[in-house]
């Protein structure tokens, strides 16, 4: 009833999962990642326990084969079961049970594993490998887990239909202020289309909780930070500063005004008009 991809990151800093399903709220049952550990997917016949069980093997130093053989040597309904491993050194382990319902199966490869049940067919897990491997290495870890999540949706995804799907990438100190390693974690629990609305998400993601690039950032001249100003009372805020704050755009807008992050410029700009 799912399809999933699992994987590290080319530079070796981030882990994540993607997943899709005709199921509600999939990202609360299939996706865990630990920075620094690595990630695990659970579905099928899920058997959530897969998720703390494999990460701690893991985290004692067992390698994604190694995880994966320990949690079916336990587990009697293993035959049930679905699950992708990717661990520290981006070693990849996927396992599908006889008893999975068709069509069911799994890819694996360097830094990922892919695998789905109740499937259009092979297609889906051959379309999202393809997606990822072709995929620029460079590019954002979410970013690529997406593409390949969007690809597999495409090549026809689940059989029975489409109802929520998920995003879980781990970074060291990614998470909000540094508190924790939850770089992206963002679910559609239930739509029609999720994973176009996963897509959104995840933009509004990058633009109100990760920092401007230098590229992005435009100096606050005199007359630009007037205009600043005029907006901002034009919207009932006291200064441009409120307005910021009120609209959760710190990342994007340095605290002492010397620049603007030329989205939000252009959203003043827009508002203005």
């Amino acid at each position: 009833m799912t399809f999933s991809i699992v994987a590290r990151s080319a530079d070796g800093e981030s882990w994540g999962v993607a997943v899709a399903s005709k199921f509600l709220g999939v990202g609360s049952v299939v996706p865990a990642a630990v920075a620094g550990v690595g990630a695990v997917a659970t579905q099928a016949w899920a058997n959530v326990a897969y998720k703390g069980l494999a990460l701690a093997h893991l985290d004692d130093g067992a390698t994604a084969p190694v995880a994966l053989q320990r949690l079916l040597e336990e587990d009697d309904g293993r035959e049930h079961r679905q699950v992708g491993i990717v661990d520290i050194d981006g070693g990849s382990a996927s396992h599908t049970g006889s008893a999975c319902l068709p069509w069911a199966g799994g890819r694996t490869g360097a830094g990922y594993a892919i695998q789905g049940n109740i499937l259009t067919g092979p297609e889906v897990v051959e379309a999202m490998e393809s997606a990822w491997l072709e995929s620029d290495p460079g590019l954002p870890l979410e970013r690529r887990l997406l593409a390949a999540l969007a690809a597999g949706d495409r090549a026809g995804g689940d059989s029975r239909g489409r109802q929520s799907a998920a995003l879980f990438v781990v970074r060291e100190g990614a998470g909000y202020d540094g508190g924790d390693d939850v770089a992206v974690d963002l679910r559609v629990d239930d739509a029609s289309a999720p994973i176009p609305e996963l897509e959104r998400l995840l933009d509004l993601h990058v633009l109100y909780l990760t920092a401007s690039t230098e590229e992005e950032k435009v100096a606050i001249t005199p007359e630009i930070e007037a205009d600043l100003e005029a907006f901002a009372a034009a919207q009932g805020r006291p200064d441009f500063r409120a307005w910021v704050g009120a609209e959760n755009y710190e990342m994007r807008v340095a605290d002492d005004l010397s620049w603007i992050d030329e989205k939000i410029l252009a959203i003043v700009r827009s508002g203005a008009s």
